[in-house]
């Protein structure tokens, strides 16, 4: 697949995919194309064996300033139903592999949604997140409502989703909905080095570690730990654990292969 609106580079660095969104003049608004690209992008990449972190990023303006509202201010509810433009986001939260997300500028609406899919986020200093949508009397459609309430509590992801008011990275990272904030010039570079960490991780674990972390939002206590102890336990059928305890008794880094 030929790509418009977004940059893919599947040898960004070792271990490591890049997908840049690239619609700089409309502050890469998320329309149904660009939601496509990104889609085939990360599924590519989830199933590329060298590839084990894959990071999303915008430009210095903007992550994602929200949905393409020109594509959708004609639209009746009919038309929405039979788009079903949300079914791409479902895929991209089945995505196997760690999500890391580099945000300055704009993450509103739809942007900011495509945030909470990631699953580090590591934003400069001129990060603004919001969710918008109730001031062109809409709301949140895909995960807003449910993934902010979970991040931030409550009575704060009220505030965002019904004001319309936007945080600043000082505020997000606060809140819990960023790792970590830093100045605009190293923000891709923060969330590189935070990609070769876990890059050197057996792949695996990680996948695996990463699959059982997202139960706790799925599932009731008791069967989430009893899918982590399962989880654990296969563990224990690859090379890379062998590997990973033999490194440590013998005191030296391990290794790790994804077998």
């Amino acid at each position: 697949m030929e790509y418009k609106f977004i940059i893919a580079n599947f040898q960004y660095d070792k271990h490591i995919g890049l997908i840049q969104l690239n619609r700089p003049k409309e502050l890469n608004a998320l329309n149904l194309e660009l939601m496509l690209e990104i889609k085939d992008a990360i599924k590519r990449m989830d199933d590329d064996e060298n590839i084990r972190v894959i990071i999303i990023t915008g430009n210095r303006k903007a992550f994602a300033a929200g949905a393409d509202i020109k594509q959708m201010a004609g639209k009746s509810a009919i038309d929405m139903l039979k788009i079903d433009q949300f079914t791409t986001w479902d895929q991209i939260r089945k995505t196997k592999k760690p999500l890391i997300a580099s945000v300055s500028g704009f993450a509103l609406g739809g942007g900011h949604e495509l945030v909470m899919l990631c699953d580090m986020v590591i934003a400069s200093d001129t990060a603004k997140f919001g969710q918008p949508e109730i001031k062109i009397g809409v709301m949140p459609g895909a995960g807003g409502t449910q993934r902010l309430p979970r991040a931030v509590g409550k009575v704060r992801a009220m505030e965002m989703v019904l004001t319309g008011d936007f945080i600043d990275a000082k505020t997000a990272e606060s809140w819990g909905l960023v790792n970590k904030v830093v100045p605009e010039e190293l923000c891709l570079s923060e969330a590189l080095k935070m990609a070769r960490k876990i890059a050197e991780m057996s792949p695996i674990a990680v996948q695996l570690a990463k699959e059982s972390v997202l139960k706790a939002f799925d599932q009731p206590l008791q069967e989430a730990l009893y899918f982590e102890r399962k989880n654990f336990y296969t563990l224990f059928s690859t090379e890379d654990q062998k590997e990973g305890m033999k490194a440590f008794v013998e005191k030296r880094k391990a290794n790790f292969t994804g077998d």
